[in-house]
């Protein structure tokens, strides 16, 4: 497994500075929140952004901490500030993160027969099980190309986007999953993406049964209705990440896993991947 590096927007040619201040107002803070938050002071986070004050890298890391800096922006602080980066990027593939990888694998293995992935901060796939396969069944050779990609996957009008039968509700949840993501990373990569599968189209509303049910569920979350094989599956989704990553490559790693939602998704897939 791979994974592709993403980019960021961060310049590397401005001071630490402008680039705490633009996180700062990003996130809505004030200097005194942010002071208050890190155990500073209002006049020092003040003299910080305009330059007059040089921070320490303990100050940088803290800042970045309190101002929730993905772990790549977090070198480039760093670097903006006059330190070496802190965190390493290491390939997916090589043999300082086997535990990860194999670790991941056994994961989404055990969590058959229900689906689930792992994708880095492209949505690029880096591992699928059994049941994420069983569901691209009939996709294109063209959308399984190296690298694949989820959110094309899913809403490409070639892809599963003519299966989802709710998709229009799917489709904003993702859309809106992409957005945050774009304002947190700050990422132009993501941000191609996004403008991309934000441009497929869309079914006619007559044709997007996602209101229509025969048997009422009571979901507890917004649930992925699909067609396989002439039955409907309903899945809820939940995506976890590592807790406090060290590396840049883990802390953009994702792991999606997709529950069954009603007891006749569960029972066709125990039948079907047993």
């Amino acid at each position: 497994m791979t994974t592709a590096p993403s980019t960021t927007t961060t310049p590397s040619d401005q001071g630490v500075g402008p680039l705490l201040r633009a996180w700062r107002e990003q996130r809505r803070l004030s200097q005194l929140e942010l002071a208050l938050r890190a155990d500073s002071s209002a006049r020092h986070i003040s003299f910080v952004e305009t330059g007059r004050s040089r921070p320490s890298e303990a100050m940088v890391l803290r800042l970045a901490e309190h101002l929730e800096v993905p772990v790549r922006e977090r070198n480039a602080l760093l670097l903006a500030a006059g330190y070496a980066p802190r965190f390493p990027e290491t390939p997916l593939d090589d043999p300082a993160l086997d535990a990860v990888r194999e670790g991941i694998e056994r994961l989404i293995q055990g969590y058959e027969p229900y689906p689930a992935l792992v994708f880095d901060a492209s949505y690029h796939v880096v591992a699928a099980n059994r049941g994420i396969m069983m569901l691209l069944d009939g996709v294109p050779e063209s959308l399984l190309r190296p690298p694949l990609n989820t959110m094309r996957l899913t809403l490409h009008p070639e892809g599963l986007a003519p299966r989802i039968l709710n998709l229009r509700q799917w489709r904003g949840h993702l859309l809106e999953q992409m957005r945050r993501q774009i304002a947190l990373r700050r990422s132009e990569r993501l941000r191609e993406l996004y403008e991309e599968v934000a441009a497929y189209p869309v079914p006619d509303p007559q044709k997007d049964t996602g209101a229509e049910q025969d048997e009422p569920v009571p979901y507890f979350a917004l649930p992925m209705r699909i067609e396989h094989e002439g039955r409907t599956l309903s899945f809820v989704s939940s995506t976890a990440t590592f807790n406090t990553p060290m590396d840049v490559t883990v802390a953009e790693l994702a792991i999606e896993t997709f529950l069954p939602a009603d007891p006749a998704t569960v029972k066709y897939l125990h039948a079907l991947l047993p």
